[in-house]
């Protein structure tokens, strides 16, 4: 006698997962904000207090874990293994929503934080980070230590129970609106390399701290130069050891190179909004069969979506390589610069697409998008300096390639 079959039911643990991040997702994700941009996890945190909704969603999300979702669970984060978080930043896509948990905090130093700090400091800043509560400013970039960071002169004097911090920081993102800063000091004046600690600075807004916004042509500021005089910093808030700076700084920075090359900072903001055949379609027109009308920029971008593609994908090993490695990967310099270009070639190819549309500055006769869009390929071009200048990860890959410490 011929019988029912049973129901087919997935044993695969992530499909029950998936169920219920997009469960979860649905009733949380306010719809107001569906298809909107990212603003509250930009690398460089603005001014600007987030909306009803925006605030509402960061606490769901950060109350959730789920803003950090491979961060353990006892510091804030989801717990979540490297599968489901790839699972939730799908079911994440799929609702039009995203992450609002973001900064330097998360992108920069968090991770470093959870590989190199104690457990005091993790229970003391983690939990923060995972609900963006803070906003945090990198101290790194001086004057004269730029691309040689070693070179860097600001001096913290032990006093016994703390420091006294003197020195000047500049391309400080954030700085104006920072609450904290990681920075990069000197303890001892007799080694160059070993001569640098890692340490946090508790207060921006302490006496001794002075923040000038620095502006630029567009009118923004950004960037700022950032003064530290005569700066009390307890002992307790060294990371790591005396004499451990650079190793742990230039950690930090694999972290930067690998969100930087659009694991979630500037790269990966330039990469929303319409698609390059979207806007190609809308301002060149299409041919009898649908097609973007212009053969050869549709050749072009095909070649772009391609090198786009080929990318996102490898960029899930360097991401994996740089949870693995202790100093700064290859793998993940190489991205830094790959991520760049494709970043730029998809601003260059917009404008190219939209004419003379495409390079409005201000006034009538401009849709928003346009000017939008005129001022993303302008800031693209800062995407090959910041977090380590094309040239600067160059030097690094050689020197991983042949093995050379990075002094050297």
């Amino acid at each position: 006698m011929a019988t029912l079959a049973e129901p087919e039911t997935s044993t695969d643990p992530l499909d029950a997962f998936r169920q219920e991040a997009r469960a979860w997702i649905a009733e949380n994700f306010p719809k107001s904000l569906r298809g909107g941009g990212n603003a509250l996890a930009s690398t460089i945190e603005g001014g600007d207090a987030p909306g009803a909704d925006e605030e509402a969603w960061r606490i769901a999300m950060g109350k959730k874990g789920w803003g950090v979702p491979t961060w353990p669970k006892e510091y804030g984060g989801g717990g979540l293994s490297r599968a489901e978080a790839r699972v939730l930043q799908e079911e994440l896509g799929r609702a039009g929503a995203y992450n609002p948990i973001g900064g330097m905090g998360v992108m920069m130093f968090g991770p470093t934080l959870l590989e190199y700090g104690s457990e005091e400091q993790k229970k003391r800043w983690i939990p923060d980070i995972a609900m963006a509560n803070v906003r945090w400013c990198q101290g790194y970039s001086e004057p004269n230590a730029g691309s040689d960071l070693a070179n860097v002169q600001t001096f913290a004097e032990d006093k016994g129970d703390h420091y006294i911090v003197n020195g000047q920081k500049t391309w400080t993102s954030g700085g104006q609106w920072a609450d904290k800063c990681f920075a990069l000091v000197r303890t001892d004046k007799t080694q160059k390399h070993g001569g640098l600690s890692f340490m946090v600075i508790e207060d921006m807004h302490a006496e001794g701290v002075e923040v000038r916004p620095i502006r630029l042509i567009s009118g923004q500021s950004p960037f700022c130069e950032t003064f530290f005089t005569n700066v009390k910093v307890p002992k307790e808030n060294l990371i790591g050891r005396e004499g451990q700076g650079w190793e742990i700084g230039t950690r930090l920075l694999q972290h930067e190179r690998n969100s930087l090359s659009g694991g979630g900072g500037s790269a990966g903001r330039m990469m929303a909004g319409p698609t390059v055949v979207d806007t190609a379609k809308k301002y060149r027109g299409v041919d009898a069969e649908g097609r973007i009308a212009d053969s050869d920029l549709r050749m072009r971008i095909v070649r772009h979506d391609m090198d786009a593609r080929a990318f996102a994908l490898t960029l899930r090993r360097a991401a994996l390589e740089a949870k693995s490695n202790q100093g700064p990967s290859a793998a993940v310099s190489t991205m830094k610069n790959v991520g760049a270009r494709v970043t730029q070639d998809r601003a260059e190819l917009s404008i190219e697409a939209m004419g003379m549309r495409g390079l409005g500055w201000e006034g009538e006769g401009f849709e928003e998008n346009e000017l939008a869009q005129t001022r993303t390929w302008l800031w693209g071009k800062a995407v090959s300096i910041y977090g380590g200048s094309t040239e600067i990860q160059n030097n690094v890959i050689s020197k991983r390639i042949l093995g050379m410490l990075d002094h050297q």
